[in-house]
């Protein structure tokens, strides 16, 4: 038929070491987690090099949805920690899905402390990493997500 063409609907699914319930579980707690730094004020006289430590202590303290996400990070085995950077390198588009293992040797190659850490200090995590997730052929809709 003409003016007609057939579009694949097929994905591509990357294939993931941790498990992608585990990440469908980890975006909405990030969006919470950043929803809550974004609304935290700064100190206006802070001394040079206080900022850093300021914002470690506001905006993870005792927050227990930060400490919830560190818990589910640093449960995860090396190799899985090295996907979630990955993914939300892929989410920010320093990597397309296509260059996957590019971001899988450049997160590990480039770990330079906890991961958990790194992750919680990047604005918008939740967004990236759904980014990323749906880039490597994932769908939260596949996933029950806790509310």
């Amino acid at each position: 038929m003409a003016g007609t063409k057939t579009v694949d609907t097929e994905t591509t699914v990357v294939p993931l070491e941790v498990e992608p319930a585990t990440v469908a579980f980890l975006i909405p707690k990030a969006r919470a987690f950043d929803a809550k730094v974004a609304a935290a004020d700064r100190d206006t006289v802070s001394q040079p090099g206080e900022d850093e430590d300021h914002d470690a202590l506001v905006d993870y303290g005792d927050d227990p949805v930060a400490a919830e996400i560190r818990e589910v990070i640093e449960d995860l085995a090396e190799d899985e920690q090295a996907e979630l950077v990955a993914m939300t390198w892929v989410g920010r588009g320093d990597f397309a899905a296509e260059e996957w293992q590019d971001a899988l040797e450049a997160a590990a190659d480039r770990k330079t402390g906890p991961t958990a850490d790194y992750l919680l200090g990047m604005p918008l995590l939740g967004d990236l990493l759904e980014e990323g997730f749906v880039a490597l052929g994932y769908t939260l809709e596949d996933y029950e997500v806790p509310v």
